[in-house]
């Protein structure tokens, strides 16, 4: 399992991985003089908060999600992103619509923005300018690269309670994503979580 769907039209997908559990524990025993394979390391380190190692692990994710999810994710400015740009495409424009939109006006507003969209292409507005009229549903796609270490730390901050639903659904899928290659990194974080 490398993609796991998200929201109604959404998606993250595992591109790549460079490291796991194990590489963690050998880099922290240069620190020793010593290669070590103790896995048990790995615990020590998280409760010391000795995280220059996990840092040494990284995840490549290609992302598709509304706009106002985006600029969330974008805020921990230790990743690096790569976003597609409404500047020089049209193609596949796409809007979130919450299952909570009971009374439809998400949906309506959503349906009008793309016709109003169309409407200026139509009359020769280029596409930078005739994208400055669609909402923060619109879904756009990004790559994305972090560290283990940053990427913890987002799924501390965005699988919370005090988290918006829509990213919390994004962080739930990472965790899914990244389980099997740092299993017990994992544990550690999910132990603490608990505990918090």
């Amino acid at each position: 399992m490398n993609k796991i769907e998200v929201l109604d039209k959404g998606y993250i997908e595992l591109v790549s991985s460079m490291g796991n559990d194990q590489t963690i524990v050998d880099i922290a025993g240069i620190s020793f003089g010593n290669d070590t394979t103790n896995i048990k390391v790995l615990k020590h380190l998280w409760d010391k908060k000795h995280t220059s190692p996990f840092e040494m692990v990284e995840f490549l994710f290609k992302v598709k999600a509304p706009l106002f999810v985006m600029r969330q994710w974008q805020r921990h400015r230790t990743w690096s992103y790569n976003e597609l740009s409404r500047r020089y495409t049209d193609k596949d424009i796409e809007f979130y619509t919450p299952a909570t939109d009971s009374t439809g006006y998400i949906r309506v507003f959503n349906d009008q923005s793309l016709r109003n969209y169309k409407a200026l292409r139509a009359e020769g507005l280029s596409k930078e300018n005739a994208r400055l009229i669609l909402p923060k549903t619109v879904y756009s796609t990004m790559y994305a690269k972090v560290d283990l270490r940053n990427l913890i730390h987002f799924l501390q901050l965005r699988n919370h309670p005090d988290a918006q639903w829509e990213i919390q659904e994004y962080a739930r899928a990472i965790e899914q994503l990244i389980e099997p290659i740092v299993p017990e990194t994992m544990k550690l974080y999910r132990e603490e979580k608990d505990e918090g």
